[in-house]
């Protein structure tokens, strides 16, 4: 945020605090549609003057913990500076500064997912190369290694020996967490390839989607990631979509996850979790910064994009009428 962007309008509006122009296209074109005012905060860099008050509006928070991918190697430090002093200011904040925390630490979801009951794969946290080769050692059978501050399946790579591990912990394809942090996780294998993603909007449900994961780890759903990201394939022809909505889904994890969003007074989100031999659910993400697969939804005939600027809408007709009171 400029400080050439600190000439607020007096008009309440739609903020959305971001570091990836490409992620926001189709949720300017819903709000658009919809003719809702809205601006975006690049949160790359910025000023913030604590002296003064932000403007009035509803700010949504899209912060990524993969900015650091993009050369946005501090952003989320930043949007946590905008978050707090917006929230000492009282103004209505979605994904506001818990959700950012979470974001950025798998660690600290997979803790959060405990305290609702919700099944993690069995995870142990490392800082160094020697603590890493160790950590596996708990493990009987095969694990994986992934990066606690992530985004897009960074670092997740599969093992079947702390041989193996060590091979490539100490050689200099080692690709390390932007903190630091490397988690060495239990590996569930599924009967098929595939995970589901489960969307939430206004904290509610909205849909989930099959995922097909044959050709690797990296799955970001957003429709960019298909010509800029080389690791989120598409399938062609006759061959099944990476990305379905699931008719008609249901799970006791929908309860699970809702009640966990709303402790956490998270309001957009996306968890993703697999299911072993025996059709156990084990949850291994929650992703605060959540995109949506167009094709996906055109053929179910669903918007999350437009869900979110209805909500986010609803959220800003709500804030500006006490404020107008006042």
């Amino acid at each position: 945020m400029k400080d050439r962007e600190m000439g607020y309008s007096a008009s309440p509006k739609i903020y959305v605090l971001h570091e990836n122009d490409e992620w926001v296209v189709p949720l300017r074109a819903a709000f658009d549609q919809r003719g809702l005012p809205y601006e975006e905060w690049f949160l790359n860099d910025g000023v913030v003057d604590f002296s003064a008050p932000p403007p009035d509006g509803v700010f949504y928070n899209r912060m990524s913990a993969s900015s650091h991918t993009r050369g946005h190697i501090h952003a989320p430090e930043h949007a946590k500076l905008v978050l707090a002093w917006l929230e000492a200011h009282g103004r209505r904040v979605l994904n506001g500064a818990q959700a950012l925390r979470l974001e950025v630490s798998k660690v600290e979801q997979y803790l959060t997912l405990e305290q609702f009951g919700i099944a993690a794969p069995e995870t142990v946290a490392a800082l160094g190369d020697d603590q890493i080769i160790a950590a596996a050692a708990r493990f009987d059978g095969p694990f994986i290694t992934k990066h606690n501050r992530a985004g897009k399946g960074l670092g997740v790579r599969l093992f079947h020996d702390t041989a193996a591990l060590s091979d490539y912990v100490k050689g200099p394809e080692f690709d390390d967490s932007r903190d630091g942090v490397t988690l060495v996780q239990q590996y569930v294998e599924a009967p098929e390839p595939f995970i589901t993603r489960v969307e939430f909007v206004g904290g509610k449900f909205l849909y989930a989607v099959r995922v097909d994961t044959s050709q690797g780890f990296e799955l970001c759903p957003a429709d960019v990631c298909r010509i800029d990201d080389a690791f989120c394939p598409v399938g062609d022809g006759d061959e099944r979509p990476m990305f379905e909505v699931i008719d008609g889904f249901s799970s006791p994890l929908i309860a699970q996850y809702e009640a966990l969003l709303a402790a956490n007074d998270i309001h957009v989100a996306a968890f993703e979790f697999i299911l072993d031999a025996d059709g156990k659910p084990y949850t291994y993400d929650l992703n605060t910064n959540t995109n949506y697969n167009g094709e996906a939804e055109a053929a179910a005939g669903v918007s999350a994009m437009g869900a979110l600027a209805d909500y986010l809408g609803s959220e800003l007709a709500r804030t500006a009428v006490p404020r107008r009171a006042a």
